[in-house]
This record gives structure tokens, C-alpha cells and sequence, in this order.
């Protein structure tokens, strides 16, 4: 769900809005005991509290589409991993985000995609960066770990395993992590999936290796790592990944607004309701101010 801003915007009211395309405005789309709300009551009132941001979304989402395409499968991926990471929690996860439901969730995933598109397209990323970047993710790590509230505690815990304490005894004594159970194992990881400060740590250690208390928001950490491989995926395999990690890194934000004005320009936007005429209008850049 870490797409970028403009597709964090896209609302239900935007798919209600889309929605609204009968042919007659008296149709009712509500019907109650105490009276109805005819389409034409509810496309005005939607008009009225968001016209202007949504009409905006949809002409930008549409001039997105006619100039970049999403490949399915990556959208597949998207999907699958949030599954996997979040399990039983997927749908409530999607709700706390304000997402109905998965086929939503693809449609949020594809605008941010076609705006990543947009934003990368003149972006030169190296096949050495990448191979670089690579041989970076390609490492997983497979560790133990101590989990501790106060420093203190984490020093009596590096005292007891400089004097030959088993370190999953240790673990399971002290720990206040759910990984206390199994000894404080951890399985294989790779980068991107510790907080920052235990991930530096692990991958700097070499086999064997037992770390001093380790801070992290979750508290003080000791640190066994037993072993270190290569991931299975092969550079053919994570290449398309990387060159777009990479280059979502180098946008300009400034540059990346100019880019979707110029494809706004570019569409010849004509808008038909007079209240939202304007809104289209390429904005001045402010003067520098003097002195």
C-alpha cells in the first residue's frame, strides 16, 4: 500500500461519483420509509462537497491511462504480497484504509502505478545500480533474538551470554517478544523487513556473531545471527522491481507536479460545467520575493 500521494487520494466518492451515469436523474438510489434520495439529490450533493477534487482525480486518471500502461501482473503481486503479510488482517486492513474491498484495492494500486509511470518514465536508473542494489537485497539473514524493555536489562542479558549462557534459554527466560517461545528465532529475513536499526545491525554481522544491546523503538535488542545465503530470487527476477524502487527514490516533487500539468495541458481539457471551468488552468509560479 505504499503507493504515491495521488493515488492515496482516490476515495469511495470517487467510484459513487463514476457511478452516477443513468439515463434518467429521477431514478432513486435510496429509498426509505420516511422518503427516497433520487440520483440527481445525491450526484448534487456529492458535486457540491467534493466536485472540484474529484473531477480532478478522474480527468487525471484518465489522461494517465491514455499515455501508460500497467502490466497485470505486477498488480497480482501487490495483491498477493499484502495477503501474505497480512494475512486474516487483509480486509480489515483495507477498511482502516478506507478500501471496500480487494477489487478496489487493485484499482488504487493501478492509478499509483500509472502515476509512478508518469514520474520515472525519464529517470535513467544503470544496470550497474542495479546490480549493485541486487547483490544489496540478495542477502538473508537467519538470527535469534533477545527482546528487552530497559537497557540494563539487555547488559545483564550480554554479561550472561559472555559467560556461556545458551542464548534460546536466555531468550525464552527474558524476552518480551512472541519469538521467546522458540528461543527467540527469528527464521531467515532479508532487508526491508526489520525496523531500521536491528536491520543494520544484523547484516553487518558475520555468523556466529552475538551484538551488543541494540536500540529500536521496540526496545533493547541482543542480536545471535546464525547463518547468512544468497536469496532465491535471481537478478532476472527482481530487475523491474529494483530499476522502480530505485528510481520512485530520485523524484523530484516539484518536477514530478510539472510533469502532470504538462499531460494535463497536453489533453486539451475542456470542462462543460461552468462552476468547474477553471480548474484546469496551468498556475503561474510564484515570483521570487525580493531582498
Amino acid at each position: 500500500m505504499k503507493k504515491l500521494a495521488f493515488a492515496a487520494t482516490l476515495t469511495a466518492s470517487v467510484i459513487a461519483l463514476a457511478a452516477c451515469t443513468s439515463d434518467s436523474d429521477d431514478d432513486v438510489v435510496v429509498e426509505t420509509n420516511v422518503g427516497s434520495i433520487t440520483q440527481e439529490e445525491f450526484y448534487e450533493e456529492l458535486k457540491d462537497r467534493h466536485g472540484e477534487s474529484l473531477l480532478n482525480e478522474l480527468v487525471t486518471v484518465q489522461v494517465l491511462e491514455s499515455n501508460y500502461d500497467v502490466d497485470e501482473s505486477l498488480i497480482d503481486d501487490e495483491v498477493e504480497t499484502a495477503k501474505e503479510e497480512l494475512g486474516e488482517q487483509f480486509e480489515m486492513a483495507l477498511q482502516q484504509q478506507g478500501i471496500a474491498d480487494e477489487d478496489e484495492y487493485r484499482e488504487f494500486i493501478r492509478i499509483g502505478m500509472l502515476q509512478e509511470a508518469a514520474l520515472t518514465e525519464d529517470i535513467e536508473i544503470s544496470d550497474e545500480e542495479i546490480q549493485e542494489e541486487y547483490e544489496r537485497r540478495n542477502t538473508e539473514v537467519n538470527a535469534q533474538h533477545i527482546l528487552v524493555e530497559d537497557e540494563e536489562t539487555a547488559d545483564e542479558v550480554r554479561s550472561e551470554l559472555d559467560e556461556g549462557a545458551d542464548f534460546a534459554e536466555l531468550a525464552s527466560e527474558h524476552s518480551i517478544d512472541g519469538s521467546a517461545e522458540q528461543g527467540g528465532d527469528l527464521g531467515f529475513f532479508a532487508r526491508g523487513e526489520m525496523v531500521p536499526e536491528f536491520e543494520e545491525a544484523a547484516f553487518d554481522m558475520d555468523e556466529g556473531e552475538i551484538s551488543d544491546p541494540v536500540n529500536t523503538q521496540h526496545g533493547f535488542h541482543i542480536i545471535q545471527v546464525n547463518e547468512k545465503r544468497e536469496a532465491e530470487e535471481s537478478l532476472e527476477e527482481m530487475e523491474d522491481e529494483i530499476r522502480n524502487d530505485l528510481a520512485a527514490q530520485q523524484i523530484d516533487q516539484a518536477e514530478a507536479q510539472q510533469k502532470i500539468n504538462n499531460l494535463m495541458e497536453e489533453a486539451e481539457i475542456d470542462v462543460k460545467l461552468e462552476e468547474f471551468e477553471d480548474i484546469f488552468e496551468p498556475i503561474e509560479p510564484a515570483e521570487p520575493a525580493e531582498g
